[in-house]
Order: C-alpha cells, then structure tokens, then sequence
C-alpha cells in the first residue's frame, strides 16, 4: 500500500518540496490530498537523499503545508492504449474531452517510450502523399521521415497542418493509415478550428487528437507531445499502422521546458532556454521512424512558429539538428495571398530522392523537381535584377524566367487550403510551367523524357 507523507515543507509556483520521503524514484506520478478531499496530480522531478521535489499538474492554490497529504503511486505517467482512441479527442494528460466514454485500454504503456535502436531501424523510402504541390513535388515527405514546418507569427500554420492531416496518404498500399495530432498551448479558438476541420471532412475517423488550451498548466504541455507519441507507437508497432504525426506548436512546448527550469533554479542556456533542451526535442523527434520486422511506420511533422522570423533562434535551430530538413513558410509569399506560403528555395527534405521515381511517384519526378527548382532560383534572380536595373536590363531569356517565377508561385504553390492533388497532377502541371521555357534551356532532364512530356501539357 502506498505511503502517505505529510511532510511538505514548501510550495514555489508549480513545485512542491516533500521532505523525508523513502524509496521514491525520479519519474514517478504522485497525488496530493488537501483538507478538503481534492486531489491533484503531481510527479517526481528530483531525488536528493530522502528529499524529493514535485511538479503539480494542476495549480497550486489551496494547499495547505501542515494538512495536505502527498501519496506516491509506485509508477511513472502512462497511457492507457486501445485502437478505440480513433475518432477521439483528449487533453495534454490523455483524459477524453469529446463527451465520450473512457478508453478501455488493450494495456498501459510509460509515456516516455524507449529509445529506437538505430540497428533496428529501416531506412525511410516509401512515398507519402499530402496533397500539396510544393511538398509532394520538390520537398518530399518520405514514410519514417521527420519533417518539421518552421512558420512564423500570424503565418496560417495552423490551416496547413489541418491540409496534410485531412489529405496524407501512402499511396500503393492498403495497410490501415492513422494521423495523431497533437497541439500545445493553442487558443480555445484553434483547437475548434481543428477538430471542427476534421469533423467536417470525416478524417477524425482516423485520427487521435491530443489539446493542450493556452491556459492548461505547463507541465501538461511538457507530457502532451510524449502522449501523442505513445498513442502513434501503439498503432505503429502494435497495430501495424503508417502513423503520420503532426505536433503543433513546439515553440509553446520550449517555451514551457523554459518555465520550469526558471522555477527550478536551473542555470540557463541560450536565450534563457534550459541546457538539455537539444536532449530533450530529440527524446521527442528520434520517436519517429521504421523498425524492421515492423510493419507499421511513424513520420511526424513537428511545426513551431520562429520567434522574431529568426532561423537562427534555438528551437529552429536544434531542430534543424535533429531532423532531415525542413519546410519553411514565406511572410513575403503570404502578403502575396499565396496559399499555403511555402518558400520552397530555402526549404529542404534530405530523404526526398528515397522516396520519388518510378514504382514509387513517376520516373520523371527527380528531373523535373531539379529544373524546376533551378528555374524558379534564376526567374527569383531576374525580377530583383528587375527591382535594381528595370525592366530594360532584362534580357529576353531573363523575362521568360521571370515569367516562370510568376507562374509557378501563382499557379504551382498556391492551391488554397480545400485542393488534393495526386502527384500526377502535380507532376504534369509541373510540365505546363516548363514550357514556359524554350527546350534549350531544360538541361537537367534528359532527353528521353523531354521527348515524352515536354509541351503535352
């Protein structure tokens, strides 16, 4: 039977000093009883000697030093798992806020999951569709891949994240395909943008949702992405799902690892960020991957906002570290009404030549993705020449350029937030945008292909 103790000797914000406590472990979930027979969730932060110092998952008001009673409950935070969790929403702690019954789990699994053997990994290879143009043709999201989306304040991160949760697919295959979505720190407002999105389009049918609210406790948020992701290796590994998980937003979720190390004491890193932060975003990202002998997959896409637009900001930065690539959204695009803003130039998806070409997208995907790519730097080049010198100063090849630069942002990038195109659609209007250009000038695609699509479209 667990011990009581009553021997809480300071409370500072959400922590809770508990003197003379005997074997207690560093993780372990904790309740407090007050005077009154409310309970509230706590766990172990930190071990010193027969001292153990708590984090509250909820406020702190109310707790009385000399007759609150603290029970420690002989394990770490866990998820109860069922494939029931489809279809249904929950809070950053897993407890259903959809209006329906509680989960009947299948077993119980430690949030903080176990790190993937690198032996044991496959290499990500398997194309997966999102619908969108710019991703799908020229920054490929690969199945097992870690592709953040790094988008600024006021950018409509929010719409695109609920587009590729709405249309994502592994084409070719007819294994069962899950999206676990998990927001932190969101608006009220948001979080019925989403789940209202999703209900209207049927996709929360394959979906799990995980909301953290603004006003939840941080340490709530610290526990809303490791929930989502014990839920997603549950269905990957378990279930034998492709899992596509989508974390919103991370800058929320650093922003609150800074919060609790500031009521620790802790000496702080970079712009006031904890030290370990590195440590612990890849606790979260290196969750994502294929195993073999699995058949089941998890590819995430962790979104955060960069503050002040700056790349150069820890979380962008360490994120970068971590993951293979990135997806950036433009604030001169989105002033330009292009939906979705995506600047495809600084973008990058590291395994998009795994996952393209023939058996996989078309074999003229890789050809057409590097002239267009190329294409689209020139045209860049010659309207900012343009800017400079005028018009006059072009020549005539620059103004064709130009032109493609035009053509591509208006028609290739922007599709608005409701359009799902296939890769063959993509692919081909790729192809109408290229004849913009005279065939001399198509050097990256071989002549095979161009004697096949060039000018068919």
């Amino acid at each position: 039977m667990p011990k009581e103790y009553r021997t809480i000797q300071e409370v500072a914000g959400p922590l809770l000093l508990v003197r003379g406590v005997e074997g207690v472990t560093f993780d372990e979930l904790a309740e407090i009883e007050l005077e009154n027979g409310e309970k509230r969730r706590c766990r172990v932060l930190e071990i010193d000697g027969d001292n153990a110092l708590l984090q509250l998952f909820e406020h702190s008001t109310g707790i009385n030093l000399s007759s609150s009673k603290v029970r420690f409950l002989g394990r770490s935070m866990e998820l109860g798992v069922s494939e029931d969790m489809l279809s249904r929403v929950f809070d950053g702690l897993g407890r259903p806020i959809d209006g329906g019954p509680e989960i009947l789990p299948e077993k119980r699994m430690d949030i903080n999951g176990l790190p993937m053997n690198p032996a044991a990994r496959n290499y990500p290879q398997e194309f997966i569709q999102t619908g969108i143009s710019a991703i799908d043709g020229l920054n490929t999201l690969v199945r097992g891949q870690k592709l953040p989306i790094f988008s600024a304040s006021g950018l409509p991160h929010a719409q695109l994240a609920a587009q590729i949760a709405r249309q994502a697919k592994v084409r070719g295959t007819k294994e069962p395909f899950a999206v676990v979505f998990a927001a932190m720190g969101i608006t009220f407002e948001e979080a019925n943008f989403f789940t209202e999105s999703f209900r209207e389009t049927g996709a929360i049918d394959r979906t799990v949702m995980f909301i953290n609210l603004a006003n939840d406790p941080a340490i709530e948020r610290i526990s809303t992405p490791r929930m989502a992701l014990t839920a997603a290796e549950y269905l990957a590994f378990d279930k034998d799902m492709h899992v596509l998980v989508i974390l919103t937003d991370i800058t929320n979720y650093a922003d609150s690892l800074r919060e609790v190390s500031a009521a620790r004491k802790e000496v702080p890193g970079r712009r006031g960020y904890p030290g370990y932060m590195y440590t612990d975003l890849a606790s979260l990202y290196e969750r994502a991957g294929r195993k073999k002998g699995k058949a089941g997959s998890i590819t995430m896409i962790p979104i955060l906002t960069m503050p002040e637009d700056d790349k150069t900001h820890p979380i962008p930065d360490l994120t970068g570290y971590i993951t293979e690539g990135q997806i950036i959204l433009s604030r001169e695009l989105y002033r330009q009404s292009i939906e979705p803003p995506i600047d495809v130039l600084p973008s990058l998806s590291r395994l998009k030549d795994k996952g393209i070409g023939e058996g996989k997208t078309r074999k003229d995907h890789a050809n057409t993705m590097n002239q267009i790519f190329a294409a689209y730097a020139r045209g860049k080049e010659a309207k900012e020449l343009m800017v400079v010198l005028g018009e006059a100063a072009l020549t005539d090849i620059d103004k064709l350029y130009a032109q493609f630069a035009d053509a591509f942002e208006r028609e290739y990038v922007s599709q608005g937030y409701n359009c799902n195109r296939d890769i063959e659609e993509t692919l081909n209007l790729g192809w109408k945008l290229l004849a913009i250009l005279p065939r001399a000038e198509l050097k990256r695609i071989k002549d095979d292909l161009l004697d096949e699509y060039y000018g068919k479209f």
